[in-house]
């Protein structure tokens, strides 16, 4: 089992993003507000496999989700 705890760095990371603070903080700026009515994994601005990552993570209640969860609240 995977006890890491996983950053929002590391998230933008694995998800082919840049990671830098700035970097994360633009894209958030660009992306949000996400409608309270799309699910984060369905947002048009993911890709395909990023949409798959997310889904799957979030589903799964994965070890990641809890920074996904984070980056969800920071887009709404």
């Amino acid at each position: 089992m995977d006890t890491n705890l996983h950053t929002m760095s590391s998230l933008f990371a694995q998800l082919g993003l840049p990671s830098e603070p700035a970097a994360m903080e633009d894209f958030i700026a660009t992306h949000r507000p996400l409608d309270a009515g799309i699910a984060l994994y369905r947002a048009p601005f993911w890709s395909t496999s990023q949409r798959a990552f997310l889904k799957e993570e979030i589903i799964e209640d994965a070890d990641w989700s809890g920074v996904i969860d984070e980056l969800n609240g920071r887009l709404r």
